[in-house]
This record gives C-alpha cells, structure tokens and sequence, in this order.
C-alpha cells in the first residue's frame, strides 16, 4: 500500500475541503438552530457540486459519474465529514445499488440519479428489524406479474429529498437448516406511488436537519419491472454493494474528528491557567496525544479497507473494523474536546456540543458496534472451523 497521496487525490481533498468550508460551513449555525435545510439552499449546493464536476464521484464514469476509486472516494467523504450532514447530503453520491439496474431501469434511475436529476434513498429498517434484516415484517405477494406490498420501514435517511426509493421486502420463504429464512427483494419505488406514503420520521438529538422518514405501503402495486436485480435475491445484492458505505461512515467519522481535534488544539494553545498556554498541562497535553493518535489509526483503517476494495481483496473484516474503530473513536475524540475547552464546550457558542450529538449516532447505523464486531469476530473463526 501506497502512503502517499497522488497528485488527483490530492486535488480532490483540497477541492473537497475548500468548498466544504467556503459554502457548507456558513450555513451550519442555521440548520442547527432550524433543523431545516432550504430548498434553494440544497438545490444551490447540488448545483455547485455538478458545475465542479464532483456530482455521483462513487459511480463509473460509463454511466455518467466520476469514476473514483474506493480509496480516493474515501478521501473525499473524509472532507465531507467536516460538515453538517443535513448539508453534505446535497453533494450527491447515489447509491451503488444502482449500478444493478438494468434496460428501462437505468434510463428510469441510473442516469437520471448520477446527473443529479433525481435523488435516491434507500430503505431496510423496520421498527421490528433493525440488525436482522432477514427478520422484517415488510412483505410483497405476487398479484399476476405485480407485486401487492404491505409494511412499514423507518430511520430512512433523507426519505424526504428522495423521488425514488430503493426498498427491500419479504417477498418468501426458504427452508435451511437452521429453519425458515425470508427471502427478500429489491424494489425500486417512485414517490407518487399509489399506496407508498413518505412520512416525517422521529426527532434526533443527532445530525439535525438530515431528517429520518417512515415508509408505509399499504397494497402499493408494484409491476414486476420495478424489482432491482433478482427477485428473492435482494440479500444477496445488498451484501454485494452495501457493506462498502461502511467505509463512508469510518471516514466522515475521521474527518469530523479532525475539525473537532483543531478546535481542540488551537484552544489547549491559546487558553491561559497560571500563567502559562493549558496545552502546556500533562492533563491536557497527553489528552491532546491520545486524540491525534486514535484519529490517525481510525484514518489508516479507513484508507487501508478502501484499498483493499480496490486490489480485489477481501475487505468483510477490515471495513467493519474501521467502522466500529472510527465511530467509538469520534465519540472519545469529542468528549475530550469538550473537557478541554471545559464549560464553554457546552454551549451553543462552540459547535462541539452538536458534534458530541452527532456522534451518538454513528455507532447504531450502518451496522451497530456489535454487529461490527460479530463480524470480525466471524471472520476470525471460520477458518479454525469455530
């Protein structure tokens, strides 16, 4: 593995970090203080994002997007962490489940989302099926060549942006030897829908702004064209091009940990107790030197998964460590931001308390720390035959 950044990866970090910091961060007091994002000022940001070139980086360029590699793409969702999510969520990067469409499908979906003319969301949770996605409630039946879908999902993340949803049901059964297991299906499912409603979702402490919706169909007809990839094999084509946004979660975890430890820094270096800078302090200096060590080590994890994506090897056990690494790593990193900045890290005045929030989060979705680690653990046993 190469340490060294190329020359476009380089460009794209400063490109990313210039405009994250020029016109995502004026806007974050605002959304924090609303919980809303403007249609103007998303549209305004998506916009600027395709004039730069940078709209769909994650999907080939044959199909009209950037075309980065695993590795470069990680570099530029670090970046993106810096920034409020309910505004980094405009700078689009489609889902890669769509590179599974086929015929109609990608002049329906797959183009029109990596030009930015329609933005996709997509939806597993249930309330009674988070972690055990083969234990959703979420059902389609055959109705002639239509699918009749009934259930609800919810924690769908920016449901209400999206004009399409790429949803998975129950669409069955199978008999394994550990008994009946659902089979499931992907559907892709246009707002408008007859019997598809996108509804609010809860209130968060976390990521104000970026809103989660509740799904909820009752008897929406489905036409058999409206299925992604195979019908009863929608596990199968989530574990192909979905345990890879893992990796942008361990990223965005990384570059937010890196704003907060600035923050952190400038202040141990400027703030005076007796007489002298409180960086100068063993507390607040080996405070300081556990943070830069845990943030670089979650950022090598980061980089280390995405490349091993793009040589073709294995990578199950490397993303979900530097899932679970950088997730518990942010929220260590902002607390002790928080301790060293003392009372004022509470207060509204700082964005470390809406930080520390944001933080919270980021251990439950994509893949709790536990299922992270189940699947190290896993992946660590099989071959002894445990």
């Amino acid at each position: 593995m190469d340490f060294g950044l190329t020359t476009e990866q380089q460009m794209v970090v400063d490109t990313v970090r210039g405009f994250v910091e020029k016109e995502l961060y004026p806007h974050e007091e605002e959304v924090e203080r609303t919980g809303q994002v403007s249609a103007d000022l998303g549209e305004n940001i998506k916009r600027k994002v395709i004039d730069l070139g940078f709209h769909a980086p994650n999907l080939p360029v044959e199909v009209g997007g950037g075309g980065l590699d695993n590795l470069t793409f990680a570099l530029l969702e670090r970046e993106l962490g810096r920034a409020s999510m309910a505004l980094t969520v405009f700078w689009g990067r489609p889902s890669g489940i769509l590179m599974g469409c086929e015929g109609e499908q990608r002049e329906r979906y797959l183009y029109p989302a990596a030009r930015g003319e329609r933005f996709d969301a997509l939806a597993m949770t249930e309330p009674g099926a988070g972690s055990d996605v083969r234990g959703m409630q979420c059902a389609a039946r055959r109705d002639g060549d239509d699918w009749v879908v009934n259930g609800t999902k919810h924690f769908i993340s920016h449901a209400d942006l999206a004009d399409f949803v790429i949803v998975f049901v129950a669409t069955g059964e199978e008999e394994t030897a550990r008994g009946p297991k659902k089979r499931i299906t992907c559907f892709l499912v246009d707002r408008g829908t007859p019997g598809f409603e996108i509804r609010p979702g809860y209130d968060s402490v976390s990521h104000r702004g970026y809103h989660n919706c509740i799904l909820t169909f009752d008897d929406c007809r489905l036409p058999s064209a409206q299925v992604l990839g195979e019908v009863h094999c929608g596990f199968e084509l989530a574990n192909e091009w979905l345990y890879a946004t893992r990796i942008t979660v361990a990223a965005m975890c990384v570059g937010r940990a890196r704003r907060v430890f600035d923050l952190a820094l400038s202040h141990a270096a400027e703030r005076r107790q007796f007489g002298q800078p409180i960086g100068r302090f063993q507390g607040v200096s080996f405070k300081l030197a556990d943070m830069i060590t845990e943030i670089d080590a979650a950022d090598w994890l980061t980089l280390a998964a995405a490349w091993r994506l793009d040589q073709g090897l294995p990578a199950d056990r490397e993303i979900a460590s530097a899932k679970v690494y950088a997730s518990e790593m942010l929220a260590r990193v902002t607390d002790e931001a928080i301790q060293i900045h003392g009372g004022m890290g509470l207060m509204s005045d700082l964005p470390l308390a809406r930080f520390w929030r944001d933080a919270r989060v980021e251990r439950i979705w994509d893949g709790t720390s536990e299922i992270q680690r189940h699947i190290i653990g896993r992946d660590l046993l099989r071959p002894l035959g445990a």
